[in-house]
């Protein structure tokens, strides 16, 4: 079965995220005031063959402990793991 993954990597929280920071920093100019705290990270998708959910969740955080984050200043989470539906789009 195929399964849609997407991980998120962000550093660790208490590091210094320069890019947040310059976000939430040109927010303001742009009127938005009520924003803080804007920390940035990436997104990975990926679609992984397996024998059932719990096999890709395993793979995925060993591809993102090994290779797709850093674990010494970075966090990365699994946020949805989807079974792709034969036909449905992007699915072959």
């Amino acid at each position: 079965m195929r399964y849609r993954v997407v991980l998120v990597v962000r550093l660790k929280e208490g590091l210094l995220d320069p890019q947040g920071k310059a976000v939430e920093g040109a927010l303001p100019s742009l009127g938005w005031t009520n924003v803080s705290h804007v920390r940035v990270g990436k997104d990975v998708e990926l679609v992984v063959d397996a024998v059932d959910e719990a096999a890709v969740r395993a793979q995925v955080e060993e591809m993102a402990h090994r290779f797709l984050s850093n674990p010494v200043i970075e966090d990365a989470r699994i946020v949805e793991v989807a079974a792709e539906v034969a036909g449905a789009p992007g699915s072959p």
